[in-house]
């Protein structure tokens, strides 16, 4: 038998046969609760029902407890919650406040991070906002292109700003030389007595305005007086922001073979008589061994009329297309030993640079015959062939557009 939770006398359970008080107890007891235990008796089932309503009562017991505990005794992490809760709460409902920042603090040297290399492109963000004309050293390797690239320029606004230095040919720089640099795209011009601010203007396309309200020249709008003749110093060098120039063919002009002796101003390779010969296919090879560029590319904007063709101090050059050499020899004007072939309906070819010429004036070639050597003559800065083809229709073509691997 299993005890009540709540302690109660007990009494052993003895058979009504045996009993002599169970007739006085069934006497004196209401008869409901008594009539049902004696039949669960008599069918043998009391001991079970006993044991079930002990477990019964056990177990309700039991619930009631744990109930008990859950109002009076919450566990932490649920008080914790609660707690969160009625904070929050508390937050939503408070009116906002306005709550400053903190002030930026710099913090020591950043240690164990990733290095940077130095990069010479880093000045253009400085050079951007100038208004003076800067110094600049040539460097060895250096061309027009990569140094308008240092100081975010056109490569022609290096040419425009040198004219007085270099002339018009891109190929004059050479290292140690102190060049101009611009803080804007134009053109750099030195002031004559007897120039009209129009007609200077007019030359390199812009307007008097344009060269007097530029900061940098120092002009004053109230005192500069008639555009005519202006109060402009002889001498006095001024930046034309968006101006272009233009340029002068001395160094590659058309020479026929008609009339070569035109080219005679050149230098001494210039032919004297007329010829008459090979007239070409109309298709040109390749003039050299090597397929690549070393230098300058087609650049009409500056200057640069002819392909750079990269290679070594005496490889083979060739006569692209047949005709007839009308010049053959030095040239005074940079290309050093240059040879210029006429072949004939309006087109010519030219090739300079070299260290040998292997033809003479007014000699027939054919296409492919070895005519020279690749060199470093003249205004060059290292072994390769510049060169260029022209016609009398279309002028100073691109070679890119006519040359057959």
């Amino acid at each position: 038998m299993v005890e009540s939770p709540n302690p109660r006398p007990s009494r052993e359970i003895i058979p009504a046969e045996a009993d002599p008080t169970s007739q006085k107890i069934s006497e004196s007891q209401p008869t409901g609760l008594i009539r049902l235990w004696d039949r669960l008796r008599r069918l043998g089932l009391a001991d079970s029902t006993l044991r079930f309503a002990t477990a019964a009562i056990t177990l309700i017991l039991l619930l009631v407890v744990v109930g008990v505990m859950k109002a009076f005794n919450l566990p932490e992490t649920e008080l914790a919650r609660n707690a969160d809760n009625v904070v929050l709460a508390d937050a939503l409902t408070e009116p906002a406040v306005d709550v400053e920042a903190p002030a930026f603090a710099r913090g020591g040297p950043i240690s164990d991070g990733i290095s940077r290399a130095a990069n010479l492109h880093t000045v253009l963000p400085v050079l951007n906002d100038r208004q003076d004309v800067i110094r600049y050293t040539v460097e060895s390797g250096d061309s027009i292109f990569s140094i308008a690239e240092k100081f975010n320029l056109k490569p022609e606004t290096i040419l425009w700003g040198n004219r007085y230095t270099i002339g018009e040919n891109p190929h004059f720089i050479v290292p140690g030389q102190v060049l101009n640099i611009l803080p804007v795209d134009g053109v750099y011009h030195m002031w004559s007595a007897g120039e009209g601010l129009k007609g200077v203007a007019t030359v390199y396309g812009v307007t008097p305005e344009d060269i007097i309200n530029w900061p940098g020249n120092n002009l004053d709008p109230e005192t500069i007086g008639d555009y005519a003749d202006p109060n402009i110093a002889p001498d006095t060098m001024l930046v034309i922001p968006g101006g272009t120039g233009t340029y002068t063919d001395w160094s590659t002009p058309r020479i026929t073979r008609e009339e070569p002796v035109t080219a005679k101003y050149l230098g001494p390779g210039a032919c004297t008589a007329a010829y008459d010969g090979l007239v070409g296919t109309g298709t040109f090879i390749w003039p050299s061994t090597e397929y690549y560029i070393s230098g300058y590319d087609y650049s009409p904007e500056t200057n640069h009329y002819g392909i750079d063709i990269a290679g070594q101090l005496g490889n083979p050059i060739y006569a692209a297309d047949s005709g007839v050499v009308t010049y053959a020899g030095w040239n005074d004007y940079g290309y050093g030993e240059m040879i210029v072939i006429d072949h004939g309906s309006g087109w010519q070819t030219l090739y300079a640079h070299l260290s040998q010429t292997d033809v003479t004036c007014g000699q027939e070639v054919h296409q492919g015959d070895t005519i020279g050597l690749m060199g470093n003559s003249g205004q060059s800065t290292g072994p390769h062939l510049h060169f260029e083809m022209r016609n009398d229709e279309y002028g100073r073509v691109n070679p890119w557009d006519f040359l057959i691997p």
